[in-house]
């Protein structure tokens, strides 16, 4: 896995899951992950993953990744919607359940939550990962779109309602994912940014030079999880705490 904040937090959440099982294989649901983007790199360190989404094609794309990252036997792909999650996952089954880019785009993000936190073990966790509202108002700011970083602050949910390419139903930020969450009876332990400032640090920048790679990621490091820094993330993720 790679070595940005998130990945580091899922390190050390799957560690202690495998001390609670004993040395076992920690078991990872993976919610809305088809495509494997999450879910190879976490069969690859020694996981058991269970992929849940409602598209064939991701979950073709899956398989092949699987297969070529010698896996497949360490991953079960499942066709299903989350709203019905209850039905093809057992519950309480999962040590650790991603929801990453999958609650800008469900129907309920409520009911979505629910199900995630039913399906977690108890004492496991629910890793959420969503598009950042005010990131998204900065982008379009920076690059003089101001009349769509106006739209995007005022609407309640951050999304372009009249612009075709904006696909997401809505985007959060710090305050309203720990709402979500927490409404659906998590703990959150963590809120912290992903893409803080490696994805908008000018393309002149020479990356070819170790230093300056190290210092960008010990300064991503450092703001990911430090407001204001981390409120302007590209992502946000959370970490919530199913009781237990």
């Amino acid at each position: 896995m790679r070595s940005d904040a998130v990945h580091r937090v899922l390190e050390a959440e799957l560690a202690q899951a495998r001390k609670r099982r004993g040395g076992q294989p920690p078991r990872v649901l993976d919610v809305g992950g088809g495509s494997g983007v999450w879910a190879v790199p976490l069969a690859s360190a020694g996981c058991a993953v269970t992929v849940v989404d409602p598209s064939p094609n991701a979950l073709a794309t899956l398989q092949r990744r699987a297969a070529d990252a010698g896996v497949a036997d360490r991953i079960t792909p499942l066709q299903g919607d989350t709203d019905a999650l209850h039905a093809i996952s057992p519950e309480g089954g999962a040590d650790l359940v991603l929801g990453h880019g999958l609650l800008e785009v469900v129907d309920d993000v409520a009911a979505a939550l629910r199900e995630m936190a039913a399906a977690t073990a108890p004492g496991g966790a629910v890793s959420v990962l969503v598009a950042n509202r005010h990131a998204a108002v900065l982008a379009r700011a920076l690059t003089g779109r101001v009349t769509e970083a106006l739209k995007l602050f005022q609407d309640p949910d951050g999304r372009l309602h009249d612009c075709a390419a904006d696909t997401l139903q809505r985007r959060f930020d710090s305050d309203s994912v720990e709402r979500a969450m927490r409404e659906a009876g998590m703990d959150v332990e963590l809120i912290q940014g992903q893409g803080v400032l490696s994805d908008i640090v000018p393309g002149s920048v020479p990356w070819r030079a170790t230093r300056a790679e190290e210092a960008l990621a010990e300064l991503e490091r450092l703001a990911a999880a430090r407001p204001p820094l981390r409120d302007i993330a590209t992502r946000l993720h959370a970490i919530g705490r199913v009781g237990g």
